[in-house]
């Protein structure tokens, strides 16, 4: 399709909804400004079927908002939004984290490995974390311990709010470029640093056990929030086309939903750690409890949100809620 053509041919049209949205009506009037809505609204789908955005469809949408409002005067009722925001907004969100987050995450586990291989190497090094003895209790007592000293739900709820906030700062404070980074190479490394002395007291395995059942999901989180973050990041540093302004309001608003996403996440992950990593059960089924939680996400992620994204979203707000675009020439 033309959207040349198709602009020429319902200008008119188009011009007289917006003449309408801004007119006093009578009942005659009304009708017709519903009648002119829906029609155009069906060329502003064909336009973004056919060619995707295009000038003739924001010059449109902006139209489409102002008659919309006249017709409602509100935005959608909670329910629609929040099974937009699950079913749309989020999972497109986090569809478009996918490959930045497979860096991350491959990147967080060269620098906690490398770094409890060198120190494991190294007794001089080994020596320097603390006197024997304190570390002979640490691998012996105090890792496992960690996970059974509170209650379970109170272990649940302290290291949900935790992870939730860690998530939320490497968003939020993404736009630094900085931030995201340090938090994911100084976890790496204290990571590691806990690895080098478990290595050093033949307990790598007990830590693995008691890492893997909720830290698969747990740390996928934390990939994610990272890889948002630098998103945003990215966004101000590269705009394109679209001012610097606009291109972090834009993926702020896109990626702000990962971070409210990943709250719920991490309740799973928080979850998992409270109440099967600390328990006596055997490992095979909790490490298999990890595995699925961990599966439920990447589902949501990686099925649910490229179907969400080959629907055209991205995360944002839609057009309505987001505010009128600007028309960018050339």
């Amino acid at each position: 399709m033309d959207a040349d053509a198709l602009s020429d041919a319902r200008r008119a049209e188009w011009e007289r909804l917006d003449e309408l949205s801004r007119a006093r009506l009578d009942g005659a009037g009304v009708d017709e400004l519903i009648v002119r809505y829906r029609a155009a609204s069906a060329d502003l789908a064909e336009l973004k079927t056919s060619v995707g955005e295009s000038p003739q469809g924001a010059y449109l949408s902006t139209i489409l908002v102002r008659a919309r409002l006249r017709l409602t005067g509100a935005s959608d009722s909670i329910l629609t939004q929040t099974a937009r925001f699950f079913s749309l907004q989020l999972p497109a969100a986090l569809y478009r984290l996918r490959w930045t987050t497979l860096i991350i995450a491959a990147a967080f586990i060269a620098i906690g490995v490398g770094t409890a291989a060198w120190i494991a190497s190294d007794p001089a090094l080994i020596a320097t974390l603390g006197p024997p003895d304190a570390l002979e209790q640490y691998a012996d007592e105090s890792f496992t311990g960690y996970y059974t000293e509170n209650p379970a739900a109170e272990f649940m709820g302290m290291v949900w709010t935790n992870n939730a906030w860690i998530a939320m700062q490497c968003v939020l404070f993404g736009v630094t470029g900085i931030w995201p980074i340090s938090m994911i190479v100084q976890n790496a490394m204290g990571l590691g640093v806990s690895g080098a002395v478990m290595v050093a007291y033949d307990k790598a395995d007990i830590m693995l056990l008691y890492i893997l059942p909720h830290g698969m999901l747990e740390l996928t989180c934390i990939f994610v929030a990272a890889a948002a973050g630098l998103h945003i990041f990215w966004a101000w540093v590269a705009p394109g086309a679209r001012s610097r302004g606009e291109a972090l309001a834009e993926e702020g608003r896109s990626l702000a939903t990962v971070a409210i996403g990943l709250v719920f996440a991490l309740f799973l992950a928080g979850l998992v750690e409270g109440f099967v990593t600390g328990w006596s059960l055997p490992w095979p089924v909790k490490i298999g409890i990890g595995a699925a939680a961990l599966a439920v996400f990447l589902i949501y992620m990686l099925v649910i949100g490229g179907r969400a994204h080959r629907r055209g979203a991205r995360g944002d707000l839609v057009e309505y809620e987001a505010g009128t675009p600007r028309l960018v020439a050339g």
